[in-house]
This record gives C-alpha cells, sequence and structure tokens, in this order.
C-alpha cells in the first residue's frame, strides 16, 4: 500500500464541506490519518476565511486514479470545472506527496505548495512531523521550525 498525503481546505460552508471530504477519503481508502484543522487567511485574494487540514491515507490505487478520484469528489462537491485558481473553495483536495515518487507528471510530486503555504506545511509537521518530504532528508517538523511564519495561521476546534 502506497502512504499519501494530502491537503484539504474550504472557505464556503467549511465545517460541512471538510467532513465531507473526510467521509469521501473515508469511503475510498478506509482508514485515515488527520492533523488538527486549522484557520487561514486567503492567499492570493479577498474572500472568507479557509479552514485547512492534512490527511493520511494508503492506496493500491495507481496515482492517475487517485488525481482523477480528487477532481470527481470536488466536482461532486460544487466546484466548477473551470474554477479560478485563487477563489472562494467549497472543498479543494489536493495530494501533496505519493510515497516517496519525486516527478512532474501526472501531477507535480510532491507539491510545491507544501514549502510555500504555512497552511500546507503546518498540519503536515503536526500529522507526520518526523517523515521526510521525499526527495529530501528534511522531515516536516524541521521544514515547519525554519519556515518564515509571516502567513496568519491558528489551531481551531474542529468536530467530525
Amino acid at each position: 500500500m502506497t502512504p499519501m498525503l494530502f491537503s484539504l481546505g474550504s472557505n464556503v460552508t467549511p465545517e460541512l464541506h471538510l467532513r465531507a471530504g473526510l467521509k469521501a477519503l473515508r469511503d475510498a481508502f478506509g482508514d485515515i490519518q488527520c492533523s488538527p484543522v486549522f484557520e487561514a487567511e486567503p492567499v492570493g485574494f479577498n474572500g472568507t476565511n479557509f479552514l485547512n487540514m492534512a490527511v493520511k491515507a494508503w492506496t493500491d490505487w495507481p496515482v492517475e486514479a487517485v488525481l482523477a478520484w480528487i477532481k470527481d469528489v470536488e466536482f461532486a462537491h460544487g466546484r466548477p470545472e473551470n474554477a479560478k485558481k485563487y477563489a472562494p473553495r467549497t472543498l479543494d483536495i489536493d495530494l501533496l506527496t505519493f510515497g516517496d515518487r519525486v516527478c512532474l507528471e501526472p501531477t507535480v510530486l510532491p507539491r510545491p505548495d507544501i514549502l510555500k503555504l504555512a497552511f500546507v506545511l503546518w498540519p503536515l509537521a503536526e500529522l507526520v512531523p518526523d517523515e521526510s518530504l521525499p526527495g529530501t532528508n528534511h522531515s516536516y517538523k524541521s521544514l515547519w521550525q525554519g519556515f518564515d511564519k509571516n502567513q496568519p495561521l491558528w489551531k481551531v476546534p474542529f468536530e467530525e
């Protein structure tokens, strides 16, 4: 089984959509592990704050099937097919890592957002602190410790 790390986020009825995303992940992949939930201001546009979290799951699917599944789940939860990059989201699911794979196709892995966005890295540092970012010897905990924390982000209570 291949371990996968995902980022989930929403700023449109976010509690409802995060719960829906977690249910979809469990339905597809079985047991999952979840980080705490964080609230963050939107990056790249003005809007309501996001709720974000990281999730670990395992699969025997090929990466292409996981990517297709993500699109299906996002569309099923109201994401338009032509959604702009910096815009409100009902449910945003990003595949961050797929085992220790480092590649550019069929998608960039590990996802570059890990090293750019606090709302992606801090949840990973909480979920899998001692695991290393594929292609590096750096743990998520050490990456977070060295991260420029100028992006506002805070933990929030969340009931599934």
